[in-house]
């Protein structure tokens, strides 16, 4: 009897279909299980995918290319379609993929396999669920949603072992799970699940070419699905011992590929028999790529947030030790994307003389050239403050330096490999630099483009002090940097950072300043205890300072900052580097005492003759130390005096003006003096100007305004000064 007639005896037809032609092969009894006249017949593609159930047909799909990868069997379900889109029959089918090469060298794939009629015939009705289209389905497509998402978010390799661990899979789920690592020639266990502690120790360091199921699927890059330990013990008769201490009934180990590279392999034990049908095999294998991606997104994370740690460890230096008479605390807080390094710098020198220097600078840009630019313009700064260098030399070498920097990477340079252009393009930065005298708290600020520097008072007045300043570095080489000199007061605060603290959460350099305010006048300092790190009883201390710093931070970057967020449309996320520098003091006011004493308020600023657009930085620093005035015309008096006597003194002298202000008192009974010193003879009088004049109106206006006013007489010069005494108490919210 020949093999076609046994063959139709048990309603089994035979089919080749080639891929690469589009063309179907059918025997006849095929061709009847089909709907068609039983003969042989050479079909389209088209044809006979018209008689499959379009549901079937996807499935089928899947299957095949499953197979394929495998090396396997594709096997299926498959209902059979008349022109009126009724089930004719339900049919098995068996086939194995064989290569071919197509015209081209393109390689393809042929079926060649077995069409068998199943005994439950469903003539007259529509197409109704199968297993195949059922609720199991439905559950693995939920299943595979639900995991790949978890995935998707693990951000570490043990967060993606964890989720492994915790994924039940719809009908069928593993109770032992393993992921093998490819370390060199040998094989590494990355994780496992469900085994104990040392059980991995065998096939650690497991050579690639040992018989081992892992071994062989990272070799070939193919499923092993072994569905009983008959089944493992004849393919893999040398490891099998290893494996049978554990109890399990089946296993499936499938290859971790990542763009075309096998990286590792997975492990899935079974205690249950499973036989790794069709839709069990596709499960694992969407299960396995998902887990391959998620490895390597995990290691690339890792090593980026190696690279950054090990960036900022190397970049960002230490404060150093510690300073008699100071505190000093610092953060640095990279921004939120890429490699989490960026332009912004901090540092604390010590100079020769004794005295010391803090940095703080921004070099522009967020990415890794912004971060090497920063790297050699900090060393740079520190070498030249090292040589003794006063704060203006220090800013105009640095300068130079970083100008002749960027120029020789530009293009055309023959060291540089790159091609990109905005690698290439200059970078300019902003810097301040502050040389401080911890003896006699003397700051000398010398200021490239940066936010001026903000002094807190020891009653938790807060000052954004006027400076001198110049242009960023690198921009023009040859630059000069005026110097501004005052004096940090016992008890005081001085905060400098770079505008990332100031600016992020969609801030402009106004509203971001006022939130920053807000947090620095929020509460006056603690008085010093047990743990407070506090280095004098009042005084804010090591601890304080570093607690205010934390804050600072968590305004900005912290949960709360989301509801101040900035009227700017903009999110983009900054760098952030802030120093804080407190001359410490052991009667600074901030005391707990019944009555406590409150402390003066005081600032002082040189307006150059050169500069008369500081006279409004002046009116600036009287309006932020009478912030809390309980008259708002008092102010606004005492403003338009200091404006007055200022401009007095650029227009008729020849000298520059020294402004000091001080408020003493309690808060309703404070009284403020302001000296506008100058080094003229020449006393002011009393003039009668006219309705269209212009000048000589000061001294009416200062006593108009003024509680008391006069000039006193100097060995070289004279000081013009006024007082004004607080009329009325505060409004007790106001004053909090």
């Amino acid at each position: 009897m020949r093999t076609e007639d046994v063959l139709a005896a048990i309603a089994t037809g035979l089919w080749r279909w080639d891929n690469a032609s589009g063309t179907v092969t059918l025997d006849g009894e095929a061709a009847r299980l089909l709907g068609l006249p039983a003969e042989p017949v050479v079909l389209p593609e088209v044809a006979v995918r018209s008689r499959f159930h379009p549901v079937d047909w996807n499935e089928i799909n899947g299957i095949v290319n499953l197979a394929v990868a495998e090396n396997t069997l594709a096997e299926a379900r498959l209902r059979i379609m008349d022109e009126d889109g009724r089930v004719l029959r339900t049919v098995r089918s068996r086939s194995k993929a064989l290569e071919s090469r197509a015209e081209g060298g393109r390689v393809d794939y042929e079926l060649i396999g077995t069409i068998q009629e199943i005994a439950e015939p469903q003539p007259g009705t529509t197409a109704a669920h199968t297993p195949i289209t059922g609720d199991w389905r439905r559950s693995r497509e939920a299943f595979l949603l639900d995991a790949g998402r978890a995935l998707a978010e693990a951000r570490s390799t043990s967060e993606v072992l964890r989720v492994a661990a915790s994924l039940s899979m719809p009908g069928f789920s593993p109770d032992g799970l393993a992921v093998f690592g490819v370390d060199g020639d040998r094989l590494s266990v990355i994780g496992h699940h469900g085994h104990g502690p040392g059980d991995e120790g065998p096939f650690t360091e497991m050579r690639l070419d040992t018989d081992y199921p892992a071994a062989e699927v990272v070799r070939t890059g193919r499923a092993i699905y072994l569905p009983t330990p008959d089944d493992y013990k004849r393919r893999f008769p040398v490891t099998w011992p290893l494996a049978q201490r554990f109890d399990r009934t089946s296993w499936a180990f499938l290859p971790l590929i990542v763009a075309g590279r096998t990286m590792g392999a997975w492990m899935a034990a079974f205690k249950h028999p499973v036989f790794f049908s069709p839709d069990e095999r596709s499960v694992l294998t969407t299960v396995a790529r998902m887990l391959a991606q998620a490895l390597q997104r995990a290691g690339v994370a890792e090593s980026e947030r190696e690279l950054t740690t090990g960036l900022q460890r190397s970049m960002m230096p230490q404060l150093g030790p510690e300073i008699p008479g100071m505190t000093i605390a610092a953060r640095y807080v990279p921004t939120g994307g890429g490699l989490q390094v960026g332009g912004d710098w901090y540092d604390m020198i010590p100079l020769p003389s004794g005295r010391f220097a803090l940095v703080i600078g921004d070099v522009q840009g967020h990415d890794v050239r912004a971060a090497g630019l920063m790297g050699q313009l900090r060393i740079a700064v520190r070498a030249y403050a090292s040589e003794g260098h006063r704060p203006d030399a220090v800013l105009s070498r640095a300068s130079r330096f970083l100008a002749g920097l960027c120029s020789s990477q530009g293009p055309g340079s023959e060291a540089e490999p790159y091609d990109d252009a905005d690698f290439h393009s200059p970078r300019f930065a902003t810097c301040l630099y502050v040389e401080c005298d911890p003896e006699t708290g003397v700051l000398e600020v010398a200021r490239a483009g940066h936010p001026d520097p903000v002094v807190r008072m020891t009653d938790g007045t807060v000052l954004m002090r006027s400076t001198a300043g110049g242009l960023p570095l690198g921009i023009v080489p040859d630059t000069d940097y005026p110097t501004t000199r005052f004096a940090l007061e016992p008890g005081e605060t001085l905060m400098l950072c770079t505008d990332g603290l100031i600016e992020t959460g969609g801030h402009d350099l106004d509203t971001g300043w006022a939130r920053l305010r807000a947090v620095l006048e929020s509460d006056p300092w603690p008085s010093s205890g047990p743990g407070d790190g506090g280095d004098a009883p009042g005084g804010p201390g090591a601890g304080h300072l570093e607690k205010l710093a934390d804050l600072l931070v968590q305004a900005v970057h912290g949960p709360s900052s989301h509801h101040t967020t900035g009227p700017l449309a903009d999110r983009r996320e900054d760098d952030i580097a802030v120093v804080l520098l407190c001359r410490e003091s052991a009667d600074c006011g901030c005391g707990t005492a019944a009555h406590p004493v409150r402390p003066s308020r005081r600032t002082m600023l040189t307006v150059a003759q050169a500069e008369p657009e500081r006279i409004s930085g002046a009116r600036r620093q009287v309006q932020e130390l009478l912030h809390d005035w309980a008259d708002a015309d008092q102010v606004d008096s005492a403003v338009l005096m200091v404006s007055e006597m200022v401009t007095n003194v650029l227009v008729h002298t020849d000298g520059d003006a020294l402004l000091v202000a001080e408020a003493v008192g309690e808060l309703g009974e404070r009284r403020l003096r302001v000296e506008v010193a100058d080094a003229s003879d020449e006393l002011p009088h009393k003039r009668r100007p006219g309705e269209m004049a212009s000048s000589g109106r000061g001294v009416l206006l200062m006593e108009m305004l003024a509680d008391t006013w006069g000039v006193d007489p100097r060995g070289e010069g004279k000081s013009i000064w006024f007082e004004l005494y607080e009329r009325s108490k505060p409004d007790p919210d106001a004053a909090a």
